[in-house]
């Protein structure tokens, strides 16, 4: 049992996470720890596995970057797996400390692979992390600091300077300053971004903001 590592599956699909588990009990080198409907859930206990296959896309709202982080603070690593059905997750789990991505419908000796190499604390290369890395719109999007992006995301989606300003526990005025810098950055960049409407059609095109959902 010492030379074995020990895999925990959060997933809230629950074929999903016997298919993995069948995975993990067939590779050697590998014992199932635990499968958790939520990442709140398998962390309430004490570390009982020292990596976590973790769902791109849980039912509970949280996002990869939350789940992430907190398997870190429990001590334990993290491999995704996603459907690939949402291209604004997958960039946000790319710039996570996650060892990979990969894909649910990859061979089970593929994920096999990726959950050794995982468990030798070693970075997972797929093709689903190289697409979403070089299609990042943050690597090409406008040069905001992270405190323009915060204005903005808030702005875009439909407050007020005042309330965004609140929220943010800086005044309206300073508010107002982002907001007069990110409009000139775009302006200077050739993208419109005189208007709300523009300036959240901007926050989608640089992965500011998630694409909304369909439905």
């Amino acid at each position: 049992m010492a030379d074995q590592t020990r895999v925990a599956i959060v997933d809230d699909h629950e074929l999903v996470a016997m298919a993995v588990r069948g995975i993990i009990d067939d590779t050697p080198g590998l014992v199932f720890a635990r499968h958790e409907m939520s990442m709140a859930a398998m962390v309430r206990r004490g570390r009982d596995a020292d990596l976590v296959v973790l769902d791109l896309s849980l039912g509970d709202d949280t996002t990869p970057a939350e789940n992430v982080d907190a398997a870190a603070q429990w001590g334990a690593s993290v491999l995704i797996l996603t459907a690939a059905e949402n291209p604004y997750l997958v960039r946000e789990a790319s710039r996570t400390d996650a060892l990979g991505i990969v894909r649910k419908s990859a061979p089970p000796r593929v994920i096999a692979d990726a959950l050794l190499a995982a468990a030798r604390d070693e970075y997972v290369p797929t093709t689903e992390w190289a697409s979403a890395l070089d299609t990042d719109p943050l690597l090409h999007a406008a040069p905001l600091t992270a405190r323009e992006r915060e204005v903005l995301g808030l702005y875009a989606v439909g407050m007020g300077a005042k309330e965004v300003g609140a929220a943010l526990f800086v005044s309206e005025n300073t508010v107002n300053d982002h907001l007069r810098r990110i409009r000139t950055i775009y302006h200077q960049l050739g993208r419109p971004a005189a208007t709300k409407v523009e300036l959240y059609q901007r926050s989608l095109e640089d992965g500011f903001l998630p694409a909304p959902r369909s439905g």
